[in-house]
């Protein structure tokens, strides 16, 4: 089975800690290092494909990156990265009922991933679920508070779901 997440339990617990006191110059290095762990797949083959999906999305090429995703899927179902790369893909592409089964499928391999819960609180609010998105936007500040443009989407959430004035 491959699977990134137990592949350095302890360092990542270290990471996730060192995420609630960090400034966001650090907080940006801890990020970058769990996401260096997360696409750890165990298998050379695998990491190419996940590879091969990031950058195909980076150049624009969203069928692409579906693609080279699906095949890691394929091979490696119990890797969460293959999952969130292709909700990211999907949700791209607007396709927010797939993103949001895939971005399921990351959480239910690795509940830790900020990335897709922040996925999730994008679609829920293009949605129009302020609630739900406010809940999940909850979660990633729980394991990850001092992400990029999380306090901003609290605030906006919450005025829009009448919990706080401007």
């Amino acid at each position: 089975m491959l699977t990134s997440v137990a592949a350095e339990p302890t360092e990542l617990e270290a990471l996730f800690e060192g995420l609630k006191n960090a400034d966001a110059q650090v907080a940006e290095q801890i990020e970058g290092r769990i996401y260096e762990i997360w696409s750890q797949s165990g298998s050379d083959a695998m990491d190419l494909l996940l590879d091969r999906g990031r950058e195909a999305l980076a150049e624009g090429d969203t069928k692409g990156a579906i693609h080279h995703f699906s095949a890691l899927i394929d091979h490696a179902p119990d890797f969460a990265e293959g999952y969130n790369g292709r909700a990211t893909a999907y949700f791209q592409l607007g396709r927010y009922g797939l993103s949001l089964e895939d971005i399921r499928r990351t959480l239910t391999l690795n509940p830790q991933h900020f990335g897709a819960m922040s996925g999730l609180a994008l679609i829920l609010e293009e949605l129009g679920e302020t609630e739900g998105a406010l809940l999940a936007w909850r979660e990633v500040e729980r394991l990850h508070p001092n992400r990029e443009g999380l306090s901003d989407a609290i605030r906006r959430l919450e005025v829009l779901s009448g919990g706080e004035t401007l």
